[in-house]
C-alpha cells in the first residue's frame, strides 16, 4: 500500500490502568496480547509491524466502518449477523465490500487464530474486524470513486468479567452526549467513535464503569458499547432501533430468550423514569456478554443488586455461547 512511512501498527501494547469492565477486560499476557499478528487484505502480518497508510481515511477522517465480533474456543459467534450488519454500514458510507465478506471473515479469524495461539478450548476472544476506504493523498472529505479500500482483523483474549463485578453490577452516568435517531448514521458503527470516547471519559470522571445516552428528547437510547435492557414485572424492555440505537446481536438474541424465559419482550421508547422504577437493568454486548446495573447516576436501580432474571440471561447467554455447533 501506498502512503507515509510512518503508519499505524496493528495491536498497541496495553497500558496500566483500570479494566475495561464493559467492553471485556483484556486476557493475560501469556495469551500474547502485546505481539502476535493482524490480517490485513488477505495477509497475515506481525502485529508490531507498519500497517497502514497516513493517509488511510479511516485513520485521517474516520471513514470506516467496524464489527466486534466474540469467539469462544475457535467457535465464532452469529458470524452472518455481524458480516450482514457490516455490509449494511459499508453500504451506508458507500465503501466496496465484497459480498462474500461472511466467508472471508471466517477465514481470516480462523488463520489469524491459530497463528496466535488463540483457538484453544473454552478460550474467550474479542475479534475486530475493520473496513477502511483505504489511502488517498487529499485532503478533501469526499472521497474519490476509486479507492481500494483495505479490511483489517485483530483478536484479543478477553478474560470474563470478574465475580466481584457481577455481585455489585455496573454503574453508569448519563451522558451529556444526546443521540439523534433521524441520523441517518445512527445505527452504523463507524470508526467515528469521539462522542463514545467522550462519554467515557466523562462517565469515569463521575465514577461510573460507563454512559448511557438519551435521545434528543430524553428517551433512553444505549451505552457506549453495549445495548441496555430493562426488567419490569414479566416484561423484558428495550430501547426500539427508532431510538437510534445499534441492531446488537446479542440484543437480537435475548429479544428471543425472552420469550422462552417467560418474560414478554417489549421494544419501544423508554424514559428514565422506566429505567428507575424498574425490577432489574442490564447491558448487553457482543464480547461482554449480559452485564447486570445496579445504579444509575445517583438511584440505585431495583434492590441496588443484580437481579435474578438478569442473572439467568447472563447464564443462558454464557451457555449459548459456550455451546458447540
Amino acid at each position: 500500500m501506498s502512503g507515509d512511512p510512518r503508519p499505524v501498527s496493528g495491536n498497541p501494547r496495553p497500558v496500566d490502568g483500570e479494566p475495561d469492565l464493559v467492553d471485556g477486560e483484556p486476557g493475560p499476557v501469556g495469551a500474547d496480547s502485546r505481539g502476535g499478528h493482524v490480517w490485513i487484505d488477505g495477509r497475515l502480518v506481525e502485529a508490531e509491524t507498519p500497517l497502514l497508510s497516513a493517509y488511510d481515511r479511516a485513520f485521517q477522517v474516520g471513514d470506516g466502518v467496524f464489527e466486534t465480533i466474540r469467539v469462544v474456543g475457535g467457535r465464532i459467534l452469529e458470524l452472518p449477523l455481524h458480516a450482514e450488519r457490516l455490509r449494511a454500514s459499508a453500504a451506508a458510507l458507500e465503501i466496496p465490500l465484497s459480498p462474500d465478506v461472511g466467508s472471508t471473515l471466517r477465514d481470516a479469524i480462523g488463520g489469524l487464530l491459530a497463528a496466535d495461539g488463540l483457538d484453544a478450548p473454552g478460550l474467550q476472544v474479542s475479534v475486530r474486524a475493520t473496513l477502511s476506504r483505504g489511502p488517498v493523498r487529499s485532503r478533501n472529505l469526499l472521497p474519490p470513486a476509486d479507492v481500494r479500500s483495505v479490511l483489517v482483523v485483530q483478536a484479543w483474549p478477553v478474560t470474563p468479567p470478574a465475580p466481584e463485578l457481577l455481585a455489585r453490577g455496573l454503574h453508569l452516568a448519563i451522558s451529556a452526549v444526546r443521540r439523534d435517531p433521524s441520523s441517518p448514521l445512527a445505527a452504523v458503527k463507524t470508526t467515528s467513535r469521539a462522542e463514545f470516547v467522550f462519554a467515557r471519559l466523562e462517565a469515569r470522571r463521575r465514577g461510573a464503569d460507563d454512559a448511557l445516552f438519551l435521545t434528543l428528547d430524553g428517551h433512553l437510547a444505549e451505552a457506549t458499547s453495549a445495548s441496555l435492557f430493562l426488567v419490569a414485572g414479566d416484561v423484558l424492555a428495550t430501547p426500539a432501533l427508532e431510538c437510534g440505537v445499534l441492531a446488537g446481536t446479542t440484543r437480537q438474541w435475548l429479544l428471543r430468550w425472552a420469550g422462552a424465559a417467560g418474560l414478554a419482550a417489549r421494544e419501544g421508547w423508554l424514559t428514565p423514569d422506566d429505567l428507575y422504577r424498574a425490577d432489574e437493568a442490564f447491558l448487553a454486548s457482543s464480547v461482554a456478554g449480559v452485564l447486570p446495573v445496579t445504579r444509575v447516576d445517583d438511584r440505585l436501580i431495583g434492590a441496588g443488586r443484580p437481579g435474578p432474571w438478569t442473572m439467568r440471561a447472563r447464564a443462558d447467554r454464557e451457555a449459548y455461547a459456550q455451546r458447540e455447533e
